[in-house]
């Protein structure tokens, strides 16, 4: 198995490293973790994760930079249906627009909108940890982790899915329904941190890794 970690730039790149690298050493699985931002690496990889740190323009601006990057990964996961997991702003840019720091153009992979955390009573960003709500314990990658499990968040903004039937699972912060996980076809976006969010992260990120959607 081949794992392209993308790197645009910013991200929280080492983490994710380790946190698959754990995973490979405690199952005795054979992955080719490799960090790259390179298109023939998108061509010869199995599974892609984009991790995220920092604001939406930063993100799909250093995608966008990379020429011929965001083509080659819209052909792997849309049309070779490749695994493809996304975390925290790396999940908002699926969308199709977000509105942090002005209106900007997502990857358009899960329809829907990021928009600011509207919790007046409550510190925004909504940072630290969070239990979930299951929608949809059917899908392979909440196989053994239950609701009320607690994952580490780290987000302003939050994803708003056009098709409900593409939110898996959600933290209630305040009034706001903050979509924790997300997914559509061979596509998962996590807001949370599993890289930071101990076993339970550890047990997420192995179920994407087992998944054969």
């Amino acid at each position: 198995m081949k794992l392209i970690i993308i790197d645009y730039g910013a991200g929280n790149i080492e983490s994710v490293f380790n946190a698959v690298k754990t995973i490979s050493a405690s199952n005795n699985i054979s992955i080719d973790i490799v960090i790259s931002n390179k298109v023939a690496d998108l061509k010869s990889s199995n599974y892609f994760l984009l991790p995220g740190v920092g604001a939406f323009e930063d993100c799909m601006q250093g995608l966008r930079n990379i020429e011929g990057f965001v083509s080659e990964l819209r052909n792997q996961i849309l049309n070779f249906k490749k695994p493809f997991l996304a975390i925290c702003v790396g999940m908002q840019v699926l969308a199709s627009v977000g509105f942090e720091n002005g209106e900007h153009q997502g990857l358009s992979f899960i329809n829907g909108k990021v928009e600011k955390i509207n919790e007046p009573n409550l510190k925004v960003p909504h940072m630290g940890w969070n239990n979930i709500t299951i929608k949809n314990n059917k899908h392979p990658i909440l196989k053994n982790i239950s609701n009320d499990s607690d994952f580490y968040f780290a987000n302003s903004y939050h994803f708003i899915c056009q098709n409900e039937n593409n939110v898996l699972a959600y933290a209630q912060y305040g009034n706001t329904k903050i979509n924790a996980i997300i997914g559509k076809d061979n596509i998962i976006g996590a807001q949370f941190h599993p890289e930071k969010s101990g076993e339970l992260g550890l047990k997420f990120l192995q179920n994407f890794l087992d998944w054969r959607p």
